[in-house]
């Protein structure tokens, strides 16, 4: 429930109670007492605090406006790691202890890192806005964690430029690109590695036992579907992965991975299908890439083939849920680019 507060506090900050975000969402007040919210309810949220706010650069302004306490139990382990290469790592090992919202992948070059975000997609349109936010308090925790005015080398974004250029520069103070193939920040390598002055093992052993129980707690319920999608979604930057490829890298044979995702009623077909209409539907409704690029970026060669399982997946073609993305699919209302 960490960013739910983030969203509310940031609108409240804009003058727009938490109570008439909440309305605007269509969410009971009591939900706010849930350890934890679906997806579509925190799709439903964002758009709310947009449209209260008529703030196109809502998501950077949330995003830096989280803190230590932020991210609950993870925020102490975070102060405690070695570098922030290690801190980034943990962030990944305990993403659901933050949000279910989306996934961390990082890509590392020969002088810098990229740290891509992976947006989990429900049955609504994920929100631009935050992803924006994710990325800027990406940078705001960099900052924090290792005392410094850090500065990314490059930040990008798959999807349009929604803001202002100045509070992409406030957020960030680097360059900035817009519709590119992922969404992500890079990272000099000297600065990840960097020892901090705060690292404590003792502590860091103390926070990790703590985040572990919390972890087991969740993965009760945890289906190996989820991780699943996880990696898909990460290798899809490159390829179409196989089958007998996620079995090798889970560790389990092919028949086995089959038989245990046949127990959870999915197949692999099936979550291949998922995250790719998860990819597709963010990169059509909050980009201006052509679709045919958008298909065979998921590996659709043919464009009839992509086109149909567009169909498939949403009763329209993509030109369609592209124009109507700011009525029925719940598009954020508020866009400049100036």
């Amino acid at each position: 429930m960490s960013w739910v507060n983030t969203v509310l506090d940031a609108a409240a900050q804009q003058g727009a109670p938490r109570a008439q975000v909440l309305a605007l969402a269509g969410i009971p007040a009591m939900d706010l007492q849930r350890e934890r919210w679906p997806i579509d309810h925190i799709a439903q949220l964002w758009r709310a605090a947009v449209q209260a706010t008529q703030d196109a650069g809502f998501g950077l302004k949330a995003g830096a406006s989280v803190g230590p306490a932020s991210f609950n139990v993870v925020s102490y382990l975070l102060q405690s790691a070695p570098t922030l290469r290690a801190a980034l790592a943990l962030v990944q090992q305990y993403q659901r202890l933050i949000s279910d919202g989306g996934r961390f992948q990082t890509i590392a070059g020969e002088s810098a890192t990229w740290l891509v975000y992976h947006p989990r997609q429900g049955t609504l349109a994920f929100s631009p806005h935050q992803i924006e936010a994710v990325l800027a308090a990406v940078v705001v925790f960099a900052r924090w964690v290792t005392g410094q005015p850090l500065r990314p080398l490059a930040v990008q974004f798959s999807q349009a430029q929604l803001g202002p250029r100045a509070g992409y520069r406030e957020a960030f103070a680097s360059p900035v690109a817009f519709e590119q193939a992922f969404s992500g920040v890079l990272l000099a390598n000297a600065l990840l590695d960097a020892p901090l002055p705060q690292a404590d093992a003792q502590l860091a052993r103390l926070h990790h036992q703590a985040a572990d129980e919390r972890m087991a707690r969740l993965a009760e319920g945890q289906a190996l579907s989820l991780q699943l999608r996880l990696w898909i979604a990460q290798q899809l930057l490159s390829s179409v992965p196989a089958r007998s490829q996620a079995a090798h890298a889970l560790g389990l044979g092919e028949r086995t991975l089959a038989r245990r995702l046949q127990q959870e009623g999915q197949t692999y077909a099936g979550l291949l299908d998922a995250v790719r209409r998860d990819a597709a539907l963010q990169a059509v409704a909050y980009s201006q890439r052509p679709i045919v690029e958008i298909g065979q970026s998921l590996g659709y060669v043919e464009p009839a083939v992509f086109w149909r399982a567009f169909r498939r997946w949403t009763g329209s073609t993509p030109a369609q849920w592209r124009a109507g993305r700011g009525t029925e699919w719940g598009s954020d209302p508020v866009r400049t680019n100036q």
